[in-house]
C-alpha cells in the first residue's frame, strides 16, 4: 500500500541531522536509510545506554568487515556449543558482567 512519511524538525540543524534528513528525502528504500544512517552516526554502543557517536568495536568496522559477521557468527555457535565453558569467560570479560541484555 502507498504511503507517506512526513519529517517534523525544528531549527537550527547540525550537519549530522542535516544529512540524515537528505537520505530519508533521497532514499526510499530501508536499507539504504539504514546503511546512510549508520555511516553518518556510527554504530554506537552494543550493550549499554550510548546510541550514537564513535563507534565502541575494538577491532571490527561494521560496513568495512560486514562479510565477516557470518562466519563470526557460526564461529560463535560452535564455541557456544562445543566449548561453554569458555565461552562464559569470554562474555563475562568482553561484556563486564551484561550478558542478561543479550536474551532481552
Amino acid at each position: 500500500a502507498e504511503s507517506v512519511c512526513v519529517l517534523i524538525y525544528s531549527q537550527p540543524l547540525s550537519d549530522t541531522a542535516r544529512a540524515r534528513l537528505k537520505v530519508i528525502f533521497e532514499h526510499t528504500d530501508g536499507f539504504v536509510i539504514a546503511r546512510e544512517d549508520l555511516r553518518i552516526r556510527g554504530p554506537g554502543e552494543f550493550v549499554g545506554a550510548r546510541q550514537s557517536g564513535v563507534p565502541m568495536l575494538r577491532y571490527a568496522d561494521l560496513e568495512r568487515d560486514a562479510e565477516l559477521i557470518e562466519p563470526a557468527r557460526v564461529l560463535a555457535e560452535r564455541l557456544l556449543a562445543e566449548m561453554p565453558e569458555r565461552a562464559g569467560r569470554l562474555m563475562a570479560r568482553w561484556l563486564g558482567g551484561r550478558e542478561g541484555l543479550l536474551r532481552a
